[in-house]
């Protein structure tokens, strides 16, 4: 995981839209795609990406995949910015 991988992933609206729904706790690709009206290709972009900046994590049960939010890039992110703003 990249700072760049995970700004560039949170870059886009539907993207950010997703990880929301995702704070419920985890949901199928059809679940997720109930929320938005895009070609299911799109939708399966932005998973892609997603899972690429280690925001999401998959896995399968039975026919389905289910995806949930992964917090720990998020919070190293947290701890880095407001390691910004610390004086010593």
């Amino acid at each position: 995981m990249s700072y760049q991988e995970t700004f560039k992933a949170l870059s886009d609206k539907t993207r950010r839209e997703i990880l929301t729904l995702l704070r419920a706790g985890p949901l199928s690709v059809g679940e997720i795609g109930e929320h938005f009206n895009i070609s299911g290709a799109t939708l399966s972009h932005h998973l892609s990406i997603l899972r690429q900046a280690d925001l999401i994590i998959d896995s399968k049960k039975g026919k389905f995949i289910y995806y949930e939010l992964n917090t720990t890039v998020l919070d190293d992110i947290i701890v880095w910015i407001k390691s910004l703003t610390k004086e010593d």
